[in-house]
C-alpha cells in the first residue's frame, strides 16, 4: 500500500492496487483513483509448456543475417504425451518434406558454438588435472567463425573435405582475426577428431578461398608471445609476482633477435621465471601446459638465456639471483 491524494476524502489516505485488474483504489472510500494501470516490474510468470521448465523467456532467439530466412523459421519439435507419437509422425513428415536450405549451416552453427564452449585438455591431463580448461571464446569470436564458414560455404568449394577440421579452422581463423589467439592444439583438442595437420590444411585451404574471392590478402593478425603467457601462466598455477615478470620479460624479449615462435618463446621464459621461483615448475608440466615440445623449450632457453641479465625485471630477481639459472 502507498499513499496518494483521494478527491473524494480531501485528504491523503492509504491506496490499495488491484494487480489483476490494474486499479489503485482508495481503502476508505472506494473510488478508483486510477484505473488499467500498466505494471513496469519484473514479470515472472512462465509460459513453458513443462511443468518442470521455469524458464521465465516467452520469446524466441535472435535474428541471424547468414540464414535466408534470418533464423525465424519454426521448427516442430517432438511433443510429450500420449499422442507423441502420432503427432511426431504426421507433423514431422511435413517439416521434413519442406525443403530447408539453411538446415546445413544451422547444424555447422551449433558445431562450432559447441567447439568454443567445450572443454580443451591435454593429451596427458590424466597426469595433471589441472591443465584441464575451457576455451573460453566470447561470443564474438563464434559470431566471426561463423561468418567466414557461411563465405567459404557459398564458394561450394569445400565439398568432400574434412567438415571438423574445417569447422575447427574458422574458429582458429576468428581468434587471429578477434585478437584471442588460440594454439592449433588447444583447437585441435575440441575439433571432434580432427588432426592438428587436418586443422591447418584446412586454415590454408580457407586462405586461400577467401583471398582468391576478396582479390586481396586476408588479415589475420599478428601473434605475439604474450597473447598466450597469462592463459599458461594460470594453468600452471603461478602466483601473481611470476606472472608480471613473465609478462615484461616476454615484452622486453621482442626487442631481441630471437627466431623462435611465440608460443615457444612464451613457454622458455615461464621456464626461465619459475627457476627463480620457489614454486619451480618442471619442464615437463610447462611442455604440457603450453603443447610445447620439452627440446622446443630448451633450445628456446638456450636462445634467452644469454639476455637474462635484460628480460628479467630487476623487482623479480637480482643479478647474483641470475646465477641460479640452469646452464643450457
Amino acid at each position: 500500500m502507498s499513499d496518494s491524494f483521494c478527491p473524494d476524502c480531501k485528504k491523503q489516505t492509504e491506496v490499495a492496487f488491484d494487480h489483476s485488474a490494474g486499479d489503485m483504489v482508495c481503502t476508505e472510500c472506494g473510488l478508483v483513483l486510477e484505473a488499467h494501470s500498466v505494471d513496469e516490474t519484473s514479470e515472472w510468470r512462465t509460459f513453458a509448456n513443462e511443468s518442470n521448465d521455469n524458464d521465465p523467456v516467452r520469446v524466441g532467439g535472435p535474428t541471424n543475417p547468414l540464414l535466408t530466412d534470418g533464423g525465424l523459421s519454426t521448427v516442430i519439435a517432438k511433443p510429450n504425451g500420449a499422442q507423441g507419437d502420432f503427432l511426431s509422425s504426421s507433423l514431422g513428415r511435413w517439416q521434413n518434406r519442406g525443403s530447408n536450405p539453411d538446415r546445413s549451416l544451422i547444424l555447422a552453427f551449433r558445431t562450432i558454438a559447441n567447439m568454443a564452449d567445450r572443454s580443451a585438455s591435454s593429451p596427458a591431463s590424466p597426469l595433471l588435472p589441472y591443465l584441464r580448461y575451457r576455451l573460453g571464446l566470447v561470443a564474438t569470436i563464434k559470431d566471426r567463425a561463423n561468418e567466414i564458414y557461411k563465405k567459404v560455404e557459398d564458394l561450394k568449394s569445400i565439398r568432400g573435405r574434412n567438415q571438423d577440421a574445417i569447422l575447427a579452422a574458422c574458429l582458429y581463423i576468428a581468434c587471429r582475426q578477434e585478437d584471442r589467439p588460440r594454439t592449433v592444439k588447444e583447437i585441435c583438442s575440441v575439433a571432434n577428431g580432427a588432426t592438428k595437420k587436418e586443422i591447418g590444411r584446412a586454415k590454408e585451404f580457407i586462405v586461400k578461398q577467401l583471398e582468391v574471392e576478396m582479390g586481396q590478402s586476408m588479415e589475420m593478425g599478428t601473434i605475439h608471445a604474450g597473447d598466450f603467457l597469462r592463459r599458461f601462466c594460470s594453468t600452471l598455477g603461478m602466483n601473481n609476482q611470476a606472472v608480471k615478470a613473465a609478462q615484461e620479460a616476454v615484452q622486453r624479449s621482442e626487442e631481441l633477435d630471437i627466431r623462435r615462435s611465440p608460443i615457444s618463446i612464451a613457454a622458455a621464459v615461464i621456464y626461465m621465471i619459475t627457476q627463480l621461483s620457489e614454486d619451480k615448475k618442471p619442464l615437463k608440466d610447462i611442455s604440457l601446459a603450453t603443447g610445447v615440445a620439452e627440446g622446443t623449450i630448451r633450445n628456446s632457453y638456450k636462445d634467452l638465456y644469454p639476455y637474462a641479465s635484460r628480460l628479467i625485471p630487476n623487482t623479480y630477481a637480482k643479478e647474483e639471483d641470475l646465477k641460479n639459472l640452469c646452464t643450457p
